[in-house]
């Protein structure tokens, strides 16, 4: 990929998105719901949250392919509304779903976007071999997309997306229903992608991916943000650690799970695996104990009660335990009520909005 330009410009702080209250609504739903951000340039910052969020909402009303129903919203500086056509020549979006023609080449996609965008006939040739080659693609420069796999497409749509290196690039959902190698694969070109200056906006209901790739997080749950910062931030806003704890007979997790809460002061979980538990824990519980010391005074209880444990661990929460702390579900995906990608109701005040 070719040397990233300075920005055109940044909004006041050096920020690439700035939200204030930003609201959309279809019919009686309130699809967002108030939404604050502040993304700084240069950097990923993930939008987390389950199918129906209101994540693609977010990103569309930014990308400018949504009028907001409240609220304001600007990219570098430029207000999404009334400085439309400024935001769209600083952004690129890549979509859930492949947006170039299945029936094209990988190099015949490129050069037909990159002659759209004002490439001359040779520069958009040179153009989409480069991007080709740095993707990993350059053997399958000559196929048609609809003989590439999973990771090969979304691989070309986020080479389309920077054909003409954006400030800032969407990415919605970039590895859903990838294999964990192509997802991988597509981690490294969004790494490599900010590496050469271009600030990413990357939703995802993935919190692995978000732990690998962004340096703060917002965490969205029915059009709300209800959470953000780093990773470590949100993980230590839920406790010190989290104490896993795995038995070797089944039959003894319920008298266990009541040894524990009593010696961790804290709420047990019980794990699908029947003879896990987890419970979150703090620098400091109600009787003074940190993380380390409650840790250790409960794996002494389990042995004085004759429970026999085959493994013990106390360490950071994961973002998944942060979810389920903060929403009281898992971020696993749920069924879209009216926020998910291309409603009827999206593409229609896409329309509008253009």
């Amino acid at each position: 990929m070719s040397s990233k330009q300075p920005h055109r410009g940044q909004g006041p702080g050096g920020l690439a998105i700035e939200t204030a209250g930003l609201v959309k609504t279809f019919g009686e739903n309130r699809a967002v719901d108030g939404v604050d951000l502040a993304v700084p340039a240069g950097t990923v910052y993930g939008v987390l949250g389950p199918n129906g969020a209101g994540k693609t909402t977010t990103v569309k009303m930014l990308a400018t392919l949504l009028r907001p129903d409240g609220g304001e919203a600007h990219v570098f500086g430029h207000d999404v509304v009334r400085e439309a056509d400024a935001v769209r020549r600083l952004v690129s979006l890549t979509g859930q779903y492949a947006s170039v023609d299945e029936d094209l080449t990988g190099t015949e996609n490129l050069v037909l976007l990159a002659r759209l965008t004002g490439h001359p006939k040779k520069a958009a040739y040179a153009r989409a071999e480069q991007l080709l080659d740095a993707f990993g693609l350059g053997d399958a420069a000559s196929r048609q997309v609809k003989h590439y796999s999973g990771g090969m497409r979304r691989r070309i749509d986020i080479a389309a997306s920077i054909l003409n290196t954006p400030d800032l690039l969407f990415l919605d959902e970039p590895t859903t229903g990838l294999d964990p190698r192509s997802r991988n694969q597509v981690w490294d070109i969004v790494r490599a992608v900010v590496a050469h200056g271009t600030t990413v906006l990357l939703t995802t209901q993935y919190l692995d991916e978000a732990d690998q790739l962004a340096a703060r997080i917002a965490v969205i749950d029915k059009g709300k943000v209800i959470a953000e910062g780093t990773k470590g931030e949100l993980k230590a806003s839920v406790g010190a650690g989290s104490v896993h704890v795995r038995l070797r007979h089944a039959d003894q997790r319920a008298e266990a799970q009541d040894v524990l809460r009593l010696a961790l002061d804290a709420a047990i979980q019980l794990e699908p695996d029947p003879v896990a538990l987890t419970a979150r824990v703090g620098e400091g519980s109600s009787n003074g104990r940190g993380a380390a010391e409650q840790a250790s005074r409960a794996l002494a209880e389990l042995a004085r009660a004759g429970i026999t444990v085959d493994n013990f661990s106390l360490g950071q929460p994961s973002l998944d335990e942060v979810f389920l702390a903060l929403t009281g579900h898992t971020s696993e995906p749920g069924s879209p009520d009216g926020t998910g990608p291309d409603t009827p109701q999206d593409l229609k005040e896409a329309e509008v909005s253009r």
